[in-house]
């Protein structure tokens, strides 16, 4: 296991897994500008620098995984420039998470408010304690939804009760946002980190192009029939000539563990 550190993300590896931790436990880890661009720097290190992680947890520290946009940088308004960039960051991460090489599974403890919720549902997998709580709480603040949570939202838990979420926010626990499919898990409390590793690790014994193809897909065509069907008469083909789709067959019908090298 290594960890490589900043002020405000760290970052250690378990196996092929890197576990990256929003760590400002003394303010439940708001999504401050400063946490943003941590967060942004990071995800593009390990999906397009870090050939041994395979899979990504995100997690918060302190007990609690995000309270939300940072309200003390609210208090005024920076020039509108520097708001801009501090968006464009946003939406970069949001790019990064949702349409990265790697899969991406959120582990979520304590408070997920507002940033939080935007940050599960990017995700493309998300584990949570029973009595975790969600809450999209930017009309609350007079915000509209950032994040990329307007699109990615409505694609985890359908239109009606991603509006319902965002125009009448009020707080859920982790045994609702599993059954509405903000959380494919809920686990014991202390327990989301433990099964969102473990969930990583399966991922991360499957073949790496693959799921890099899949993750782009997910993204680019699943919103009409047409797109999606284009999508696999482009993919399938480029697949089926990798080295790991012939190693897994060969494992599979030799009853073996699969030796993937990722090409």
């Amino acid at each position: 296991m290594t960890e490589l550190t900043n002020d405000l993300v760290q970052t250690r590896k378990v196996g092929f897994v890197a576990v990256v931790t929003m760590s400002e436990p003394a303010r439940d880890n708001p999504f401050s500008f400063a946490m943003r661009a941590a967060l942004l720097s990071t995800f593009q290190r390990l999906m397009d620098d870090d050939d041994e992680v395979r899979a990504i947890v995100l997690t918060g520290a302190g007990g609690q995984f995000c309270a939300g946009g940072d309200l003390a940088e609210m208090t005024s308004a920076p020039p509108i420039l520097e708001l801009r960039e501090s968006v464009t960051v946003a939406t970069r991460l949001v790019r990064a998470i949702v349409a990265g090489a790697k899969p991406v599974i959120a582990a979520v403890e304590g408070n997920c408010f507002g940033a939080g919720v935007s940050l599960v549902a990017a995700c493309d997998i998300a584990v949570g304690a029973r009595n975790s709580a969600y809450e999209c709480s930017f009309l609350k603040e007079g915000l509209l939804p950032d994040i990329g949570v307007l699109w990615t939202l409505p694609q985890k838990i359908g239109a009606g009760k991603a509006r319902e979420m965002m125009l009448l926010p009020r707080p859920i626990d982790g045994t609702e946002a599993a059954r509405i499919g903000l959380l494919a898990t809920a686990t014991e409390p202390g327990a989301a980190l433990d099964e969102a590793i473990a969930q990583a690790a399966r991922l991360a014994e499957l073949p790496p192009v693959t799921l890099m193809l899949m993750k782009g897909a997910f993204v680019n065509g699943m919103n009409d029939q047409t797109t999606t069907m284009r999508h696999e008469i482009d993919l399938l083909p480029l697949v089926r000539t990798t080295y790991d789709h012939r190693e897994s067959v060969a494992a599979f019908l030799e009853k073996r563990k699969p030796q993937l090298r990722g090409e």
